[in-house]
């Protein structure tokens, strides 16, 4: 028996290993049962990305449910997170569920839920789910065509809801008319339509059908987007918008081809909001992300709240608390404007909108955030260790056993959610497995970006020796 453990965002499982259509069907028999016990609202919104196996994994989890009594809304095409969690609420259902492993490598599928406010449920929900999975469960699939042809399931148009939702709350037409010209990497993922449809005169790469994504993990991080970066330093192109393979993650270029990291992302959503949009409420951010965030509230008179890592506890504050936005490192970012819910694309529009008004290029405006909180670097190492040696390490830093990392001395210690360990002025490393790979993440921050390539080559040094 496969024992199913959610991660910091979903189930994710390697495709015809233990991501198989019977565990799909384990999984989706306890959503069911999850769905009953909490709400006489007996719904749920279901959708799938474009990965391999994606329909059929979909098929698997619309007949458990519906055979437990379930009413299910789906597309019939791919879709992104957002999407799902959008037309969650739309339909007023009691659950989404979509079968993605977001930025996984191709080889992984996934199974995430969400709640009926379209963002994630919290952790004792996840945990109550978990304890519903049957050791063994046989499931009766139906081919979606048979799910439609005997009206089963409530066939849905999630992209047209999620582009009408856009232009409700965007000046497109500024967009598409300001002079500014556009670029998207979609990564082989669920956003690229929307941007197509929405962005028709943008520059588009890897926006077609390709479940194997070339090869490639869809995560939007600066040495995944190396032929995009190219595409813009020889181009026109004044910003470039890349997205995951569920597009609820965002990347992000300047007209240089330059990656702009999400840390400067969310100080430039900050900023907007408040000084644009006339916007208020309370900032929560990673443990993982810059400290330069407090820096920016403090100037604006916002209060800053540090969560764990895994969007879904940046969601449970956003619900509970009167917010302006929510981010984490990963690129994960979320306004109170829209759904509590991560957004590549939308915090993309967000940022293009803001060009559009203000006429200015990226580099401007970050020089304007440095202006206010300094200027700083982030970056990050993901280390692919045995689990015995990444163990090792982990109890070292839970011993606080690191002293310096070559010539970097420690000054402080935090372990809201990992080990970060302080160092002079205002840089930082931080040492945390990842919660939805076999990894060890290490990273840092500094005054630029060859400090933190020291700081991360000394911190690697030290903990490898």
């Amino acid at each position: 028996m496969t024992i199913i453990k959610f991660g910091t965002d979903g189930w994710r499982a390697i495709i015809a290993q233990e991501f198989t259509t019977e565990n799909v069907a384990r999984v989706a028999y306890a959503t069911a049962l999850w769905i009953k016990e909490n709400s006489e609202n007996h719904s749920a919104v279901v959708g799938f990305d474009c990965r391999f196996g994606g329909k059929l994994f979909t098929e698997t989890t619309i007949s458990v449910l519906i055979n437990e009594g379930i009413t299910v809304y789906a597309s019939e095409n791919f879709v992104s997170t957002p999407m799902v969690s959008l037309s969650t609420t739309i339909h007023s259902a009691y659950t989404g569920i979509v079968i993605t492993a977001s930025h996984n490598p191709p080889s992984y599928n996934g199974f995430k839920i969400k709640a009926h406010y379209g963002g994630p449920v919290v952790q004792a929900e996840i945990d109550a789910v978990e304890t519903k999975i049957p050791s063994e469960f046989k499931a009766t699939i139906f081919p979606f065509d048979t799910l439609k042809d005997h009206k089963l399931v409530h066939i849905i148009d999630m992209e047209q809801e999620y582009i009408d939702h856009v232009r409700n709350n965007f000046d497109i037409d500024k967009i598409n008319t300001c002079g500014l010209k556009f670029g998207y990497d979609a990564m082989y993922g669920a956003g690229q339509n929307v941007i197509r449809r929405l962005i028709p005169n943008a520059t588009l790469l890897h926006a077609d059908y390709n479940p194997s994504f070339d090869g490639q993990a869809p995560e939007p991080i600066a040495k995944n987007l190396t032929e995009f970066s190219n595409l813009i330093a020889n181009s026109d192109i004044d910003s470039g918008l890349a997205t995951d393979g569920d597009a609820d993650r965002i990347g992000l270029f300047d007209n240089n081809g330059k990656f702009i990291d999400s840390h400067h992302i969310i100080l430039l959503l900050i900023r907007y909001l408040v000084e644009f949009k006339q916007e208020d409420g309370n900032v929560y951010t990673s443990f993982s992300c810059t400290s330069k965030i407090k820096l920016i509230c403090e100037h604006y008179g916002l209060n800053h709240h540090v969560t764990k890592i895994g969007f879904k506890y940046i969601c449970e504050e956003m619900i509970s608390n009167p917010s302006l936005l929510g981010g984490e490192e990963s690129g994960g970012i979320a306004v109170n404007s829209h759904i509590p819910e991560r957004d590549g694309i939308w915090m993309g529009l967000i940022l293009w909108e803001y060009m559009a008004n203000t006429g200015k290029s990226l580099n401007t405006l970050i020089e304007e955030v440095y202006q206010i909180t300094g200027s700083f670097a982030m970056d990050r190492y993901d280390l692919h260790l045995p689990e015995e040696q990444k163990q090792a390490i982990i109890k070292q830093c839970k011993e606080k056993s690191f002293y310096n990392f070559e010539d970097y001395q420690v000054t402080g210690f935090e372990d809201i959610d990992g080990f970060k360990f302080l160092l002079n002025e205002d840089n930082w490393v931080m040492i945390r497995p990842s919660g939805t790979e076999p990894v060890l993440r290490v990273y840092a921050q500094a005054e630029n970006s060859d400090e933190v390539l020291k700081i991360l080559d000394a911190t690697k040094a030290t903990i490898l020796s």
